[in-house]
């Protein structure tokens, strides 16, 4: 047998192919544990030191224990160090590992060859070191040994498991490879090769694979950064089971209360500006009935609207809470969202306050509601509680309200009307908000359309239907006279404006101050029962039957309402004539055309700037031209009265239609109505068309409206939100309003202009009547077609008023021309309206002393002379100051007369029907055509879109 080993082309041992030959066992001799001056080494570094020879053929096999024991041990170290144990304790499962292998070797590599107990007499042998030679048996002499030859390079190891697959069993890592206690993949190969070879503590090596499984389960890089399942799973069954845990503790700790007192609700106090009061609401008219009293085509019709799976779906509806708490703690939009159960429980044991409280209380409330009380029950509380409108709480009170007979009477379409109102009583009222049909008819439709969706309504009776219209509004008889008017025009004021909710409104408790001065109530009460009631015979002239009259006074610089008329009494006529929108205004809107022109710098079609003294053609009937091509759009003057070449202002004071019409193409619809929104008209105004027909006045703003506007001009171009109510509180609570916060809506020379030549109107043109208030004013007359309304809008310095005179049918509520009213041929503008805002002025500013204008034009409109006329009778008023605008007086000859002479570059005097010289280029696409269905002189192009515009506005 050769002493020399075998080894392969690079000097490495092969695999063994059987297990080592048994020998005696040797216990080595205790404090035996390193030789003297051996060198400390693992057998990996004995393999790679250069110059070190090789294990002697005579050797026991078994001394290769010793390495792999090594090897072991430093493999479990590394896993221990990767795992997260102390180093310490792999040292001591290391040392558990050793002791249970078996006899013939010590297991440990710092032994060297030369200590006492493991000399060359030992069974077991030494462990080779760089420092000691070749070991022999027993006996014999180890021969010399060649030297190793010189390591070959070798490629680079694989990594990971990888690196350990590769490896032979046993053997160390290859040269230039790095120390075992840097390389894993080595200790955990010579592990394995040491598993294999012989019997382990078994937990040792459990512990061994669990560590290693879980160093390749270690995530690197951006994952480590996201949660496992583990914890995700772990954060979703805390949330469930708090929130389990919060609902049945609220479930436990919130019990049924006793009915609210809203059965018994307070009344809300309504005062003037100076703390007088004008009158107290909310006494509850309510009667109970039992849901067998209620037509079961009416209880589906209330189902439909509100809760159409009621009998089906649990009490509350979560993700609707949700949303709508969501609403009230961003500010957004106010809604309900809630089933019937969580209505019926706000109605009958909460409050209407919007607060995250009382929603809680809410759920909770429904979820023992419905687990107590049967679903007809919870029907039966809704029906008698909701509100309805008109002062009605409960199905039985709407039904007299509105239809005058018992609930067990009402029709399908009746029921289904009053279960539209249940959403918004107040704007479904067709009756008190005509303008609002539209919207109350679809409401209406949507309710018959569920109840044919839920079987409830068979499609053939839902195409029969017609809408049920309501009848007329009883009014409390605590609202008498004009009480009624100011405290309804309140009520939609703070509803409108999302101050406060209708329905909280309804419950009562609110004392309310208005911005309404009983000084001016009386001074315009008294003007319009002078000036035009008194002149009324009902009895012999059937006309005089028809009349209306409405009016509002805004103070310019603070936007409070001062006064206001709606009618004769609020138990005799109950809609407002002062916040109706339903009769043109007429030519009452031209000033905005001309603002509009000066605000965007319009030009007309050859290429002239439009001002005062801007020349046009006034011939009746004149086709409107765009871009040098007809539109077919030719209104007819007042009495088809034909001017000619007339300038600006001249056309503003005799109120030409043929001018203005083309002025609205030269400036553009879109323009025009985009100015008349930022002077304060609402966008949402019914006829607010964007096409030629604008210019002559067929939106239905009310006489509110207007006064709004108007009373930005007087402001110098500034708009601020206009107010009724300065103070309101409920016991403690004081009720945020909105701030008038004015800002400069058009520029101060586009309103200044407007006024310079409005005040023409009152001086020479169709409103002289005005002068008789004794105060510098600007104002303009209009009527509507067929003499259906007459109006005057105008302002002071210090105060903004509109007058409207309506003509309507008493029973019927259509309106009727106004012809031969009064014991006049007609009227018009400059008769009843301009007359009663005259006398109101004068009484209303009776005391303050007379300001003038402080105009500042830039050269755009002319300025007349500032001298105050007088009136027809005494006033109190202090002589007027100095003129604010005597510096007019220095401006352009060009600027001065009312009546300029044309100048030299004006366009031809030919009447035909398409003059391109006149025009705009400015004002681009009117938007469609012009004519359409405003209509004009020529009936063939008539329409009715709400009064059948067009033609027929005039003065």
């Amino acid at each position: 047998m050769s002493d020399e080993p075998n080894s392969d082309a690079e000097g490495r041992e092969p695999e063994s192919d059987g297990p080592p030959e048994e020998t005696p066992a040797r216990q080595p001799a205790e404090g035996a544990g390193k030789g003297a001056g051996a060198p400390e080494q693992s057998s990996g570094a004995a393999d790679e030191s250069a110059g070190a020879p090789e294990e002697s053929a005579g050797a026991p096999e078994e001394s290769a224990g010793a390495p792999e024991g090594a090897a072991a041990s430093q493999e479990s170290a590394e896993t221990a160090k990767n795992a997260g144990q102390h180093p310490g304790d792999a040292d001591e499962a290391a040392a558990r590992h050793d002791a249970q292998r078996p006899a013939g070797g010590t297991g440990n590599p710092d032994e060297g060859p030369g200590t006492p107990d493991n000399g060359p007499g030992a069974s077991g042998g030494g462990s080779p070191t760089s420092g000691g030679g070749p070991i022999s048996a027993p006996g014999r002499t180890a021969p010399p040994t060649e030297p190793t030859p010189p390591p070959q390079p070798a490629p680079p190891p694989p990594e990971g498991p990888a690196a350990t697959a590769a490896m032979p069993v046993g053997q160390g890592p290859a040269q230039g490879s790095p120390p075992p206690e840097e390389s894993g993949s080595l200790m955990e190969n010579t592990s394995a090769a040491h598993d294999a070879q012989g019997p382990q503590d078994p937990k040792a090596a459990k512990k061994a694979k669990k560590a290693m499984k879980k160093q390749q389960r270690r995530r690197t890089g951006w994952r480590r950064l996201l949660p496992t399942w583990r914890m995700v799973l772990g954060g979703v069954l805390l949330i469930v089971l708090l929130v389990s845990g919060a609902l049945v503790t609220g479930y436990l700790l919130v019990s049924i209360p006793p009915p609210n007192k809203a059965a018994a609700a307070q009344t809300n106090v309504y005062l003037y500006a100076d703390g007088s009061q004008i009158a107290r609401d909310g006494d509850i008219n309510r009667e109970n009935i039992t849901l067998d009293q209620v037509p079961k085509a009416t209880q589906h019709a209330v189902l439909a609207a509100e809760d159409r799976d009621f009998y089906n779906e649990s009490a509350v509806d979560p993700q609707a809470m949700a949303r709508a708490g969501w609403n009230m703690l961003t500010g957004g939009e106010r809604q309900s969202g809630s089933t019937i159960t969580q209505q019926y429980v706000k109605n009958y044991y909460l409050s209407q306050d919007q607060t995250i409280t009382r929603k809680a209380k809410e759920f909770f409330i429904a979820l023992k509601l419905d687990n107590e009380v049967s679903k007809d029950d919870i029907l039966q509380g809704y029906l008698n509680t909701s509100y309805f409108g008109r002062n009605a709480y409960g199905i039985q009170s709407a039904a007299h309200a509105y239809y005058n007979k018992d609930v067990s009477e009402l029709t399908p379409a009746e029921g289904a009307y009053l279960a539209a109102l249940v959403n918004s009583p107040n704007a479904y009222d067709t009756r008190a908000h005509p303008e609002n049909k539209e919207r109350a008819v679809a409401r209406w439709n949507y309710v018959l359309d569920g109840m044919v969706e839920k079987g409830w309504l068979s499609k053939s009776k839902r195409a029969d239907m017609k809408f049920p219209e309501p009848g007329r509004v009883k009014p409390p008889r605590n609202m008498s006279g004009e009480r009624g008017y100011l405290v309804w025009a309140v009520r939609n004021y703070l509803i409108n404006n999302k101050i406060i909710d209708e329905q909280r409104l309804a419950a009562g408790g609110f004392r309310i101050t208005t911005t309404f001065q009983p000084k001016k109530q009386k001074a315009m009460r008294d003007a319009v029962n002078d000036k035009l009631m008194s002149k009324l015979d009902k009895k012999n002239r059937k006309v005089d039957r028809y009349v209306r009259a409405g009016g509002a006074s805004v103070d310019p610089k603070t936007g409070k309402v001062v006064a206001m008329y709606g009618g004769i009494g609020f138990t005799k006529q109950y809609t407002n004539n002062a916040t109706r929108r339903d009769y043109q205004v007429g030519s009452t809107f031209k000033p905005f055309l001309f603002t509009a022109a000066i605000q965007h710098k319009s030009t007309t079609q050859d290429g002239r700037p439009i001002r005062a003294n801007t020349v046009y053609d006034g011939t009746n009937k004149r086709e409107v031209v765009s871009n040098g091509q007809g539109t077919g759009y030719a209104p007819a003057n007042e009495d088809h009265h034909s001017y000619g070449k007339i300038p600006v202002s001249e056309a503003m004071d005799k109120s030409v239609n043929s001018v203005f019409a083309q002025m609205g193409i030269d400036v553009g619809p879109k323009k025009v109505k985009e100015t008349a929104i930022d002077l304060g008209i609402p966008r949402e105004v019914p006829n607010f068309a964007e096409n030629g027909s604008i210019a002559l006045g067929v939106t239905t703003a009310s006489p509110l409206d207007m006064a709004e506007a108007y009373a930005t001009l007087a402001n110098h171009g500034k708009h601020g939100h206009y107010s009724m109510v300065q103070k309101a509180t409920r016991g403690s609570e004081v009720v945020n309003l909105p701030d008038h916060d004015p800002k400069q809506a058009v520029p101060r020379a586009a309103a200044d202009a407007t006024t310079a030549t409005m005040r023409g109107v009152v001086q020479g043109g169709t409103g002289t009547a005005a002068q008789a208030a004794g105060r510098p004013a600007a104002g303009k007359t209009g009527t509507a077609e067929e003499d259906k309304a007459a109006w005057f809008a105008g302002y002071t310095p210090d105060l903004s008023t509109v007058i409207a005179v309506m003509g309507q049918h008493p029973k019927t509520a259509v309106q009727e021309p106004l012809y031969g009213a009064g014991g006049q041929p007609r009227v018009n503008g400059g008769g009843y309206p301009t007359q009663i805002w005259a006398a109101y002025t004068k009484k209303a500013l009776e005391g303050r002393p007379v300001k003038d204008f402080d105009l500042d034009t830039a050269g755009a409109g002319n300025i007349p002379g500032s001298q105050p006329p007088s009136s027809s009778g005494p006033t109190s008023e202090p002589p007027s100051d100095e003129p604010s605008d005597e510096p007019s007086q220095s401006q352009e000859p060009s600027d001065q007369p009312s009546s300029p002479a044309p100048p030299t570059s004006a366009p031809p005097t030919s009447t035909g029907p398409s003059i391109p010289e006149i025009g705009g280029v400015d004002g681009g696409d009117p938007g469609g055509d012009p004519g359409g269905d405003p209509g004009g002189g020529d009936s063939s192009t008539g329409g009715d879109p709400g009064g059948t515009p067009g033609g027929g506005p005039g003065t």
